[in-house]
């Protein structure tokens, strides 16, 4: 059977280069101060989405990301690894939103989508760690959920099993399609680039890169497949509440801020030697550093 797959991903700030101004006044991220990557766990979640596609002949995979313009660099990153299309949801009423408004932005846009079998998405994004966003839009969808997967091990006659991996072991779990599941980590690494694709979707751009774009490249873009044109989508495109969208529709507050900057004050220089590891031992117990 072929698959309609949706891979929920999101552009992150990259949290190995956190510094004092990545965090704005009123609690939201400063996206625009922290490098862009790939959420983490989104990447496995693809990964699992293009075995899928390759077990079930045509099938296809849709990649659906919010944020701001820049973030159609997933849609390009996933299109270079495999995936069929994909959407932007970006539009002001959806900026600050905390977990509860993205999922609703979400899943307004799958059902502008369509008829799906199955979402995937990672288990959750590293600025926020939360997790929510994933088995929220299964609810506002009012579709069953399977979470912390590492494994989907099959899908036959409308039905899915899932090897899931827990703190204290793993679990087979089933569902009847269309379900969403959300991917672990420890799940298998995303597939590099496929350089063929990259030169297939090189130029793909949204509406929005087109016009600050070189005069001539909306020529040279529409003398070339459709398929470099990326969809572009606002609130208004998925016919969204803007009172549920965005800061409006966030009920979760930031209260406070605190800026943890770590400083060496002092070091020391250990030999081999088992009484000196022994006394840093008991030294790191005795302050509660660990123990």
């Amino acid at each position: 059977m072929s698959l309609k797959i949706i891979v929920l991903a999101k552009q992150v700030p990259d949290t190995r280069n956190v510094g004092k101004d990545a965090m704005k006044e009123d609690g939201t991220v400063n996206r625009a101060a922290l490098p862009a990557i790939f959420n983490p766990e989104d990447l496995n979640a693809l990964e699992q989405a293009l075995r899928l596609k390759e077990q079930h002949p045509g099938s296809t995979v849709t990649l659906l990301t919010m944020g701001p313009p820049r973030a159609a660099d997933i849609i390009r990153e996933g299109l270079f690894r495999g995936a069929d299309n994909g959407y932007l949801l970006t539009d002001r009423a959806f900026a600050g939103a905390d977990t509860l408004a993205t999922s609703y932005a979400l899943s307004m846009a799958i059902r502008k989508i369509g008829a799906f079998d199955l979402i995937l998405s990672g288990r959750q994004a590293i600025d926020g760690d939360t997790a929510q966003v994933g088995p929220q839009v299964a609810e506002k969808l009012s579709i069953p959920q399977i979470t912390y997967a590492e494994d989907i091990q099959s899908v036959a006659n409308g039905r899915i099993t899932v090897k899931r991996r827990l703190e204290r072991g793993v679990e087979i779990a089933g569902g009847k399609l269309p379900l969403l599941v959300t991917v672990n980590g420890s799940a298998a690494a995303c597939r590099p680039r496929n350089a063929r694709l990259i030169q297939k979707y090189k130029y793909a751009q949204t509406p929005s890169e087109k016009q600050a774009s070189a005069d001539d490249y909306p020529l040279l873009s529409d003398a070339r497949r459709a398929c470099l044109t990326l969809n572009e989508w606002s609130a208004a495109h998925v016919g969204a509440d803007v009172e549920q969208c965005g800061l409006s529709g966030s009920p979760t507050k930031v209260k406070k801020i605190e800026s943890v900057v770590f400083q060496a004050k002092e070091n020391k220089t250990l030999d081999a030697s088992d009484a000196q590891i022994e006394a840093l031992v008991v030294e790191l117990i005795t302050n509660h550093t660990i123990g």
